[in-house]
């Protein structure tokens, strides 16, 4: 389908949800993976010059433009496993065990997850692609066996691949971009066909086409993004380079694939007529993946993310200020269909956000949002120890507690000397080759080989050196928080207000790492075996 009838279709069909039905609304959950805070929706609200500027996103924008766009929204950690438990459970990340963790998670149980809490109430429910990582049928909370619908297949997840394929083989940008869609299409009508009756549903739409690896070029090639646009829009702690930029542009296509793609599905349920009584919900799980201060980071570029929410017959046409932790969308969605909040959650509903009419700072105890990183990928690590973080953002200011700073947070350099290192093509797509917790990419090699050349080199330290114990960050003077003001007398006393806050909640909510000894993480069956301290 052209973009230009999708987005015509859509600026016709929103207006009309006024007519939603009296029952219990359906439940559309459209979730990328590694999809950060680049929506073209973002750029009419920002205030300096960003990638949303550039990317283009219609079917985000008019679910935005009809129902409610978030500014600050924040997930509990900036890696898939520990941010989706915390999803799914509606609790920090920290509080779901082995759950907070990349490799080697295992699910518990007892914890209430939201998706079966909603199926025990009656709902159909069901999932494309990813939603809890392990996914195995023994221990996965939602989206094994008889609730996932991949029957017309996963090809979708690797979107740029398969359609450069293709188009190898003969085909056409376009030909070969619908068998993709297809697919998806196929995924999401055998959920539809499964659903029994008039019953409500909530269906979980995860690709993975926005996660690395991607073709380089494709950006341009399959959805004419121009790397050059890109210039002077970056964040400041990457080099505003060409080969950065196509980077970039390669990843912002992923994202314009599935907002296409998710309006394929919006469609659907018009045609079925259902999208009048359907809750849509748009969002992705971290940051940028293979770039600096973005995945695996407490940095916005690692923990902020998108986030819009049309539900129909509710107030909409409205941007809110108010601080949103995704694992505050467990309990929206329970109370959206009429299930009772567990008190074990810490998450809080945004229903009263959603049903008010005003637009800015509309909850004031909504102007904070704690966030934290254990360990993402465990090969990364000597003896598999994690790189402990919690973080507390508020509007003004962003404080980071490194727990150990004598660990590197980006995975262990390996053989990286003055003059050594893996050749450029390692570099680009062999995460483990050196620094493993920032992913494989164009961007990582390039700033690896000029990690010597003095103009580049404050690039390469910021990427992957040691990091203190505390950072602070004042918004106002550094949205990009490159500038850490720790130790500056002048902020003494809002480091201290700081630190007191993220300590005391952290205490309430019983996370490990800062009571008793704090070594909770560090130790089996968190790590494979006892580290060797250094």
């Amino acid at each position: 389908m052209k973009k230009s009838i999708l987005f015509f279709t859509l600026s016709v069909l929103l207006p009309l949800a006024g007519l939603a039905k009296e029952k219990r609304p359906n439940i559309l959950f459209a979730f990328a993976d590694d999809w950060g805070k680049y929506a073209s929706a973002y750029a009419k609200v920002e205030t300096r010059p960003s990638a949303n500027s550039v990317v283009k996103t219609p079917v985000f924008d008019r679910i935005a433009d009809n129902g409610v766009l978030f500014k600050h929204a924040f997930v509990t950690a900036p890696s898939c496993t520990p941010c989706r438990s915390s999803l799914l459970s509606g609790q920090y990340f920290f509080r779901t065990g082995m759950g907070a963790i990349l490799q080697g998670a295992k699910w518990d149980p007892s914890i209430p997850v939201f998706p079966l809490m909603l199926r025990d109430a009656g709902y159909h429910i069901g999932e494309t692609y990813k939603v809890w990582t392990p996914g195995t049928p023994r221990d996965a909370p939602f989206g094994a066996g008889k609730h996932g619908y991949e029957k017309s297949g996963s090809r979708f997840n690797g979107f740029s691949q398969t359609v450069t394929r293709r188009i190898e083989g003969g085909s056409t940008v376009e030909a070969s971009k619908q068998t993709l869609y297809d697919e998806v299409m196929g995924n999401f009508n055998s959920f539809l066909e499964a659903r029994d009756g008039n019953e409500p549903f909530c269906y979980w739409f995860g690709p993975t086409l926005v996660h690395r690896k991607w073709i380089k070029g494709s950006g341009k090639d399959l959805w004419g993004i121009e790397p050059d646009d890109l210039k002077g829009k970056l964040p400041k702690f990457l080099p505003d380079v060409h080969e950065v930029r196509q980077d970039f542009a390669d990843y912002l296509g992923e994202v314009q694939a599935f907002d296409t793609a998710l309006g394929l599905i919006l469609k659907r349920l018009e045609a079925v007529g259902e999208l009048d009584n359907t809750v849509v919900i748009i969002s992705g799980d971290h940051g940028a993946p293979g770039f600096p201060g973005g995945k695996c980071n407490l940095y916005d570029f690692g923990v902020q993310v998108p986030l819009a929410i049309w539900w129909p017959g509710q107030p909409g046409g409205r941007v809110v200020d108010d601080f949103v932790n995704l694992m505050d969308l467990a309990p929206t969605f329970l109370e959206i269909g009429g299930v009772k909040r567990p008190k074990v959650m810490t998450g809080r509903s945004i229903v009263p956000v959603l049903k008010t009419g005003k637009e800015g700072l509309v909850d004031n105890k909504r102007n904070w949002v704690i966030t934290g990183r254990e360990r993402h990928v465990a090969k990364a690590r000597e003896g598999h120890l994690p790189y402990p973080q919690r973080a507390l953002r508020t509007a003004e200011y962003l404080y980071i507690i490194n727990f150990a700073p004598d660990r590197w947070p980006m995975g262990n350099p390996y053989n990286i000397t003055a003059d050594s290192a893996p050749d450029f093509k390692t570099l680009e797509n062999n995460t483990f080759a050196t620094y493993g917790d920032l992913d494989a990419s164009p961007t990582k090699a390039w700033i690896i080989e000029r990690r010597n050349d003095e103009k580049w080199k404050w690039h390469y330290h910021y990427a992957f050196a040691k990091r203190p114990r505390e950072e602070l960050y004042v918004l106002a003077d550094d949205p990009d928080q490159i500038k850490n003001v720790a130790n500056d007398k002048k902020y003494a006393a809002a480091k201290r207000t700081l630190n007191r806050q993220l300590m005391s909640r952290l205490k309430k909510a019983r996370d490990p790492r800062v009571l008793g000894d704090g070594s909770t993480f560090d130790k089996p069956p968190y790590v494979a075996e006892t580290p060797k301290r250094r």
